[in-house]
């Protein structure tokens, strides 16, 4: 069994082919660019849910902020069970969740308390009722409960002051479940990111168009404008360039002039009609990076631009979808603030796999269950074709095949990135 495990690494590790930089490589040159200095937003908890916080978020008060019974039943003083059981105790007091002004507990007596009720000064327990026999105002025990016996402690789950949340974090329910018992009404929160959309070549039409010889539907836009369906960022303009390149200069400077984030589908590889990184030079924009060592996606590359952060997709659809859950995905957590983890986890191969050596390829493949020890299976076609969109929607994630394997038999691991939610 071969174990590809680069689970600490961010990308396959690859070596560079051709000139051209590694996965590792053009993440850490992503990292490096400059994010965007917009302050931040302060935002109710029902705002929330997929914001980047922007401060950390801290307990107001000890949680819980008093001693109460974590079930249903009766509090009392240990220090009153005295000699060999059983034990008789009148019932004293009821205490129900959000009772006030709880009094002292009766010497030599026992509460009944509810679930979230205060424990009552005096009480150190609390006995569940199916552990007592009930008479008329009393209580009987046989077994003695040991001094805080379920109870929810002050403080137990927070500390007041303490950090519950870092930073950097992309809030889920969980969190917001968090902020709301800390006692936080709103959060501080990541400005959402504008994002601008230029889908280049002259071939490229809207769904609204019969097509000519020559032309086809337009896949990118769509897609792009679908996975930017995200709170953190917001879409301010999508549009279409032909290949002229006095009108892809005006488009890129107004739209980079608007937007934090501009992204740009096709016209980046070597052709003569692959105007997008000519145009960028020209409006006095730089490039951080042009070219990974992947396939597909090879031509992927990234700068600035007018003051915005630019990111150049491949034209074919498929290849601009996996270098955006590669790249893409990663620019739009570094520019948001987020710090998050690496998504990747290993999988096992059902079937053989076979792969020309030079570049790290990133193939689609489905989840087909588990074997015999539990572990994830994978099953995938046994080439990428960088075109074919009808593959994607039947795939749950990437499998990321280092440049230098030849071949893979079914039961090798290996590392698998999977989908984001969309």
């Amino acid at each position: 069994m071969t174990a590809i495990a680069r689970l600490d690494a961010p990308g396959c590790g690859c070596d560079a082919a051709q000139g051209l930089a590694s996965i590792d490589q053009a993440l850490a040159r992503l990292r490096a660019l400059p994010r965007p200095t917009l302050g931040f937003d302060q935002v109710a908890l029902a705002e929330a849910p997929g914001r980047v916080l922007a401060q950390p978020v801290t307990a107001r008060a000890h949680v819980p902020p008093f001693a109460s019974s974590a079930m249903d039943g009766y509090a009392l003083s240990t220090r009153d069970l005295i000699g060999d059981g059983p034990w008789d105790l009148p019932v004293s007091a009821r205490i129900a969740a959000g009772d006030t002004g709880t009094d002292p507990l009766q010497p030599g007596s026992a509460a009944r308390i509810f679930t979230g009720g205060a424990l009552p000064p005096g009480a150190d327990a609390v006995v569940m009722q199916e552990a007592v026999t009930r008479g008329p105002g009393t209580i009987s025990l046989r077994t003695l409960p040991v001094a805080g016996q379920h109870l929810r402690q002050i403080g137990d789950d927070m500390a007041a002051g303490d950090i519950i949340l870092p930073a950097g974090r992309r809030l889920g329910g969980r969190d917001i479940a968090a902020a709301a018992a800390a006692g936080r009404a709103t959060l501080s929160v990541q400005p959402v990111l504008h994002v601008a959309l230029l889908m280049t070549g002259s071939e490229i039409m809207s769904q609204e168009a019969d097509l000519l010889p020559g032309q086809i539907w337009d896949v990118n836009g769509p897609m792009m404008a679908a996975l930017l369906q995200r709170p953190d960022c917001r879409v301010i303009a999508s549009a279409r360039a032909e290949d002229d390149p006095d009108a892809l200069y005006a488009q890129m400077q107004d739209l980079a002039g608007r937007a934090d984030l501009l992204i740009t589908s096709g016209g980046i590889s070597v052709g003569d009609t692959d105007l997008v990184k000519p145009t960028l030079l020209e409006l006095g924009g730089t490039i951080d990076l042009s070219g990974v060592a992947i396939k597909p996606g090879k031509p992927v590359s990234f700068g600035r631009v007018a003051g915005a952060t630019w990111l150049g997709l491949p034209g074919n659809p498929v290849s601009a979808y996996v270098t955006w859950q590669v790249f893409g995905t990663a620019m739009l957590d570094h520019l948001s603030g987020r710090t998050a983890p690496p998504a990747r986890r290993h999988v096992v191969l059902a079937e053989t796999l076979n792969h020309h050596p030079g570049r790290c390829e990133l193939r689609p493949v489905t989840l087909a269950g588990h074997d015999a020890l539990g572990r994830e299976t994978v099953r995938f076609d046994a080439r990428t074709h960088s075109a074919r969109v009808g593959t994607l929607c039947r795939a749950d994630g990437l499998i990321l095949i280092p440049a230098e394997t030849d071949q893979l038999t079914a039961g090798d691991l290996i590392e698998f990135l999977p989908f984001g939610a969309e």
